[in-house]
């Protein structure tokens, strides 16, 4: 019987093709998905009719429309100015601009996160580039940590979501910046190096305008849908849910606490729209309420994924639990002194 080499010889030489590897399955396209969209719509529509007439329904749509609609032009913005500073301002900036000294970095980092914008999909990439040139790791994290919590995106959508309530806005900020440096000083003191895995450099091929149209699409998309995700749970906490069922939660002061602080982490809703589903949640406390807004931009399930990803797996296993529990603390102790 001939080797595997002959009969590929053999089948060349009488011109019968060889076998090919068998073709793998196309996906579902868009327009695909479309198409049974439209078929389940029109079959169903008598159904839908009725389930939409309904006075329930009706007002979980006018809440979750609303929530999004007063969202969507700040998600945007915030968006754009993410995109444009990770695309045209180089790394070497931040670098320059933070001091070598790591007890006097850190704070420097806070205070420049509340300068420069940036989502939470765009600071956990900046960190990265940060420590990859050099920038000590402490800074870098809180950089990350405070750019998409207190920029001034996040703090002008904050003001339009509680427009009577300015000292929530001050305890958002001060409880965001608190966190954001407690997390940079206890890394100095108590991170190790070989928790961390350094990212690898990333270039876009194609120029800065690429790169900013590309970054622009992604955290657009990603954070979108959280938005559409965080103000559906909104919209039928405040519909659905009997008022019996969360006022236990709602008025105990450390249940409604948690309850926020770990429905900020599921629903993972981008920070320059969290506030108006944080107002939307009137059953639960200013502190609870502040709590959702200052944990959801340092933790929650998207970030924890993309941390691991840039910085390993042993660093967001350690980093993860520490920020969420240093943010519900400030957010606690600012809620006791401002709210």
């Amino acid at each position: 019987m001939p080797h595997n080499g002959s009969v590929s010889a053999d089948l060349a030489e009488s011109g019968t093709p060889a076998p090919t590897a068998p073709r793998r399955r196309r996906g579902l396209t868009s327009i695909e998905a479309l198409a049974l969209l439209l078929v389940f719509g029109l079959t169903a529509r008598p159904g839908l009719t009725e389930l939409f007439a309904a006075p329930v329904t009706q007002a979980w749509a006018t809440r979750f429309v609303a929530i999004c609609v007063q969202a969507f032009p700040f998600l945007v913005l915030g968006v754009a100015l993410s995109a444009a500073i990770a695309a045209f301002v180089p790394a070497d900036f931040f670098h320059r601009a933070v001091p070598k000294r790591t007890a006097l970095a850190v704070p420097v980092a806070g205070v420049a996160g509340a300068v420069l914008p940036a989502c939470e999909c765009a600071s956990v990439p900046v960190a990265g580039a940060l420590v990859r040139r050099g920038v000590a790791p402490a800074a870098a994290f809180t950089f990350m940590l405070a750019s998409p919590a207190i920029n001034p995106i996040v703090v002008v959508s904050t003001f339009v979501a509680f427009p009577n309530d300015p000292a929530m806005v001050a305890a958002r900020v001060a409880a965001s910046l608190l966190a954001a440096v407690t997390i940079g000083w206890l890394w100095a003191r108590l991170g190790k190096t070989e928790w961390l895995r350094l990212p690898t450099h990333r270039h876009h091929e194609d120029g800065k305008w690429a790169a900013f149209w590309a970054a622009i699409r992604h955290d657009f998309l990603h954070a979108g849908g959280y938005l559409v995700i965080g103000a559906a749970i909104a919209a039928s906490l405040n519909t659905l849910v009997p008022e019996t069922w969360l006022a236990p939660i709602a008025e105990h002061p450390v249940l409604g606490v948690l309850a926020l602080a770990v429905l900020a982490v599921l629903v993972s809703i981008c920070s320059e729209s969290d506030a108006f589903v944080a107002a939307s949640l009137t059953q639960f406390s200013p502190t609870a309420k502040l709590t959702f807004m200052v944990v959801g931009p340092f933790i929650d399930v998207k970030l924890a994924a993309m941390q691991a990803g840039t910085f390993g797996r042993r660093f967001a296993a350690r980093f993860a639990p520490a920020v969420f529990c240093t943010a519900v603390a400030a957010s606690v102790l600012m809620g006791v002194i401002w709210l």
